[in-house]
């Protein structure tokens, strides 16, 4: 199979100056998947880009990032506030009079509930669903995966929905990217990388490794984060001897990571924000050309079809989830034809190439005339 890997759109030397200018700023660090895809795709398209960016996640990097932004927004023609953007939004607001793109990627109320640091209709939900409210009524563009999450939450938070776009996520296919597995092991692998999140549902992932702990079937397990520890103790009292956990790999190493697997897994939390979202995770096994298993919801079945490019499994079922493994695992043309129907569906929709065209078209749109 071919990489997917495409070719940056050449600007002449003529028309350097006369380039688009994009302010890009974000809660989260250049390393973070979304950021560095999403900085990549713009620069595969021809924009120049000034990017403001804290060194990890922490709130204590706010002020210094919008210093950065003060000192670089006369420049640019547009801003894209990204990922953890919430809360920069009424300083950006301030400060330019630009057109903003809110790459809104996770909403502020939906994290904080899964999290479990706001009671649902609490006073701190009510609170943050009004910060998510507020801050997607400033934005001239709102990006989302899926029509179904747009439509939720164009009625959610009371946004008219011609402000928003579908963009699918996208991955980046010159590192994760179809590899030949390593022959040798004979014990049938699947792989999980993630954080650690109650939407992720590691936990549905521990019960269905201790349903098929007699099977020749191994777990690679990669991640950390709040669940973390409950997660853990679960494993231990499972006495779970067929699993890995990884706590960290590079997203360089991610593809090679995930090329020793046979099959790779999404999510499965039974949680509200797990009906909402599309994940990187989805459209990184998809990459990978590997067969996919990950709860039923209407965002995913945008991008693939149950049974033909992935296998639907009810939330929070471990049978369920186990039993969709070992059918996989008992059916190889399944496997192969799962695994190159999910590839074909990221060629079309979310390699970097795709990526970049969609967004050129939605900058192109949001900047005012004269420098279209």
């Amino acid at each position: 199979m071919g990489t997917g890997v495409g070719h940056r759109i050449r600007v002449s030397r003529s028309g350097m100056k006369n380039r688009v200018k994009i302010c890009y700023i974000a809660g989260r660090e250049r390393e973070y998947v979304r950021t560095r895809t999403l900085l990549k795709a713009l620069d595969r398209a021809g924009f120049r880009v000034e990017a403001c960016l804290p060194p990890d996640k922490r709130f204590r990097h706010y002020p210094r990032l919008l210093w950065q932004f003060i000192r670089k927004k006369k420049k640019c023609d547009v801003v894209i506030l990204g990922f953890y953007g919430a809360l920069l939004m009424p300083f950006v607001r301030i400060l330019t009079r630009k057109p903003v793109i809110f790459d809104v990627h996770s909403g502020t109320h939906e994290t904080m509930l899964d999290w479990e640091r706001a009671r649902p209709n609490g006073f701190r939900a009510r609170l943050f669903a009004s910060v998510d409210t507020w801050t997607m009524n400033r934005a001239d563009c709102i990006l989302l995966d899926s029509h179904d999450h747009i439509r939720v939450w164009s009625e959610r938070y009371h946004v008219p929905i011609s402000k928003f776009e579908r963009v699918f996520l996208a991955a980046d296919d010159e590192m994760i990217r179809p590899r030949e597995k390593e022959k040798g092991d004979a014990s049938f692998l699947v792989h999980f990388h993630g954080e650690y999140a109650p939407f992720h549902g590691v936990s549905v992932i521990l019960q269905a490794a201790h349903l098929l702990r007699e099977e020749n079937i191994r777990f690679q397990i990669i991640g950390y984060g709040t669940t973390y520890a409950s997660d853990m103790a679960l494993a231990e009292s499972l006495n779970l001897t067929n699993c890995r956990f990884i706590r960290w790999v590079p997203y360089e190493d991610l593809g090679e990571a995930m090329s020793r697997a046979d099959v790779c897994l999404g999510f499965f939390g039974d949680r509200p924000r797990a009906y909402e979202v599309f994940t990187n995770k989805v459209v990184e096994a998809t990459a990978v050309a590997k067969p996919l298993v990950t709860m039923r919801n209407r965002p995913v079945a945008e991008y693939l079809a149950d049974g033909e490019s992935v296998i639907f499994v009810e939330p929070g079922d471990p049978q369920a989830l186990a039993d969709a493994i070992r059918r996989l695992k008992n059916d190889p043309n399944l496997r192969d034809r799962i695994g190159r129907a999910g590839y074909a569906a990221f060629r079309e929709h979310c390699t970097l190439d795709a990526f970049s065209r969609r967004m050129k078209e939605i900058v192109d749109k949001t900047i005012p005339p004269d420098r279209a």
